[in-house]
């Protein structure tokens, strides 16, 4: 049986988490780590003011 998804608000621990991985880790492997659904995820790191590296985007094919 899967896990269920955590929701609600952010503990500490998932937000440092979330700062220090979110740029340079796919949102989907991150909401998967932090047991959290993807939407979720890029939510939090967007209240935060989080963004992915260019270069991480540029290795994942969406920019150049």
């Amino acid at each position: 049986m899967a896990k269920k998804l955590v929701t609600g608000v952010f503990s500490k621990e998932e937000t440092k988490s979330l700062k220090k991985l979110f740029s340079n880790t796919s949102t989907k492997e991150l909401a998967k780590k932090l047991n959290r659904n993807p939407k979720s995820v890029e939510a939090k790191a967007f209240q935060l003011g989080l963004k992915k590296t260019a270069k991480y985007l540029k290795k994942m094919g969406l920019r150049k």
